[in-house]
């Protein structure tokens, strides 16, 4: 039996407020997804498929500032002939040759900015208050892999509890069948969420819950982060480029 030191002690515990700081961290990317022409897509898969992405990430990035007349005299494509780009190819540019930017391209259907389930780790950490800054008093959850958390949760409560939920509405943008796709992406590293949530009890791992959805790729990714039904305000994230690439494919379903 507890003693009245030892219950006393367990009261003081459960007296909130509580504050968490939640945080994933890894390996993500910011991704413009955009529907061209077939034309484009036959003219840059098949040149992606021999040399890379090299001159299509050259394209892209920099189209904003080079109006399609211009980019014949360009000089910083590695393995071929600006003066060769048929104009059905310049999808980031529009009618009048004005071109767009690679972070809100022409005819854009989906963007993210998301972390990657397969490549995310969680961190919880119990704080002293709401604010940014607050002081780190424990850490609860140590660079858990997120899939193991998910894992580890189910197989703790005899999968009463389910560490994420699916249909989140910012997910499933599938074009149609037969767009002819273009899905751009600067492949980033660092923190993606960070939000603390401010609790009455100590932290319960098993109302804890991430909201997965696929992308238009048939990747997986987070898109929020609830805990006791409410979804917690990611206060910003802090990611370094990795570096650009440029995908081409053609929807089949």
């Amino acid at each position: 039996m507890a003693t009245l030191k030892e219950k006393e002690n367990l009261i003081e515990a459960f007296k909130g407020p509580h504050f968490y700081r939640i945080r994933l961290w890894g390996y993500g990317a910011e991704t413009s997804y955009m529907n061209i022409s077939k034309e484009a897509h036959d003219f840059w898969k098949a040149h992606g498929d021999e040399h890379g992405d090299s001159d299509v990430v050259n394209y892209i990035i920099n189209a904003e500032d080079i109006e399609a007349d211009d980019i014949a005299q360009q000089e910083d494509y590695e393995d071929l002939d600006p003066a060769g780009i048929p104009r059905e190819a310049l999808f980031m540019h529009d009618e009048d040759g004005i071109g767009s930017t690679y972070y809100e391209p022409i005819d854009q259907f989906d963007a993210t900015y998301n972390i990657a389930v397969d490549a995310a780790y969680l961190t919880v950490e119990k704080v002293s208050s709401a604010e940014y800054n607050s002081d780190l008093l424990e850490d609860v959850i140590e660079h858990e892999d997120l899939n193991e958390f998910i894992s580890r949760v189910g197989e703790e409560s005899d999968w009463e509890h389910e560490a994420y939920v699916e249909g989140h509405e910012h997910g499933n943008k599938y074009p149609e069948k037969g767009q002819h796709i273009c899905q751009f992406q600067s492949h980033e590293k660092g923190t993606f969420f960070e939000g603390i949530v401010e609790t009455a009890l100590p932290f319960d791992q098993n109302l804890l819950k991430f909201a997965t959805e696929e992308a238009p790729d048939g990747e997986d990714l987070v898109y929020a982060v609830e805990y006791d039904g409410e979804e917690i305000d990611n206060d910003g994230g802090d990611t370094n480029g990795k570096g650009y690439y440029a995908h081409f494919w053609k929807q089949e379903f």
